[in-house]
């Protein structure tokens, strides 16, 4: 144990997986990590058995190294991780999961191959052209799935010359095989570079699309070659749209109280439209943080919360010396709820988010959003939430001379 107790002074604070062995080098269980440091690290808590649960403090006990795989995101330390378990069935990990039924990544035999994602026990895998996994976490690998086909867009349930653009193809997810506008060569290529991607072959991919990007300039067909390029640009730049920049809520075990969380909390503040103000307040641990608080004069026009709150949040994603919290907070119901999600969308950006619906006389009423996050950590998003409107009101009668 005092063996790996140094061996994690040099862990590296970045992005990608972890490898607890025996004595005799045999791979105990395989993590990822958004900081392999501080992953790692959280292991050696005093209450490992009440927050990790019997199986890996028994793992710990047996444990007398640890390596690493550094990785250039979180999103590829997720594949990596599913790809290792897959490939040395760690006992550990596997029986971590009651229910032995993991998440899988197919491609489908058709045509104009399908995506998707399917649980272990409806998984035939003679029935698809490639599978990938497992993975542990049903709700992380659907979040890192947007990400990937934001990169890569896929066919998932749209039907191939259609005649008719589905939904996701005019959001630019689908490559418009519905409508006729891809050949089966061209979205064969698309396949290749998400296996390529979901095998940890990264380099490979890159150098695969420099060689193509390349090839379609000296044609000089330049709309495809500009493709190449925006796709080079994605992979190279995961870990600004990463899939956590933190550890997020989602642990070994769904449900455990996460220690070091940062809660953020958002609320807007007017006069019928004027002197708009939003304010963000930090709970971490349990605390106000109020060093951490921050104040936003809204720049857009008119009474629109939901408009002001997006424009908060993306201003303060701009702010990459900040902390990234674990789950966001807003003062308000379904509508503000989802217009901080769309801008975690847009960033690619995976935050649970909770909202705080008020009563008549502004009291908490209920939380609604994330249930997990809102069961394991009411207190503190309550908290958060009455000093972001405390906050907010205070900023406002400022800008209004009242104080």
């Amino acid at each position: 144990m005092s063996n790996i107790r140094e061996q994690i002074k040099k862990l590296p604070d970045s992005p990608g997986v972890y490898f607890f062995k025996d004595e005799k080098g045999t791979i105990l269980y395989i993590g990822k990590a958004t900081s392999l440091r501080d992953r790692v690290r959280s292991y050696f808590s005093a209450d490992i058995m009440a927050t990790r649960g019997p199986l890996i403090a028994q793992m710990l006990e047996l444990a007398t190294r640890v390596d690493y795989e550094k990785t250039d995101s979180v999103l590829e330390a997720l594949i990596l991780e599913a790809e290792l378990i897959r490939k040395f069935k760690p006992n550990h990990n596997t029986d971590l999961k009651d229910d032995k039924s993991f998440n899988f990544v197919v491609v489908t035999k058709d045509e104009f191959p399908r995506v998707l994602l399917v649980r272990e026990r409806i998984l035939h895998a003679s029935d698809y052209l490639y599978f990938f996994g497992p993975f542990t976490n049903g709700q992380q690998l659907k979040e890192a799935m947007k990400i990937v086909r934001k990169i890569f867009p896929y066919r998932d349930t749209c039907m191939p010359h259609s005649g008719k653009e589905c939904f996701n193809a005019q959001i630019g997810l689908c490559p418009g095989v519905c409508a006729g506008k891809i050949s089966k060569k061209e979205y064969a290529r698309i396949i290749r570079n998400i296996v390529l991607f979901f095998r940890g072959k990264k380099k490979n991919l890159v150098s695969k699309l420099m060689r193509e990007m390349k090839a379609f300039a000296k044609a000089e067909e330049f709309e495809k070659a500009s493709e190449h390029k925006k796709t080079l640009f994605a992979l190279s730049h995961i870990h600004d749209v990463s899939l956590l920049k933190r550890e997020n809520i989602y642990g070994d075990l769904i449900g455990a109280r996460i220690k070091n969380t940062r809660i953020e909390c958002y609320d807007i503040a007017h006069l019928s439209g004027t002197d708009t103000v939003g304010a963000m307040s930090v709970v971490e641990n349990g605390e106000a943080n109020k060093s951490q608080y921050r104040k936003f004069k809204i720049k857009s026009e008119g009474p629109n919360d939901t408009k002001h709150l997006s424009e908060v949040l993306e201003r303060r994603l701009a702010h990459n010396e900040w902390p990234m919290p674990n789950i966001i907070a807003v003062d308000g119901g379904i509508a503000q709820v989802n217009a901080m999600k769309n801008i975690l969308i847009k960033y690619g950006i995976v935050i649970p988010v909770v909202g705080v619906v008020k009563d008549e006389h502004h009291r908490a009423k209920m939380i609604i959003g994330d249930r997990e996050s809102a069961r394991v950590h009411e207190k503190d998003i309550l908290l958060a939430d009455q000093e972001a409107h405390r906050f907010a009101i205070g900023y406002h009668k400022y800008l209004r001379g009242k104080i």
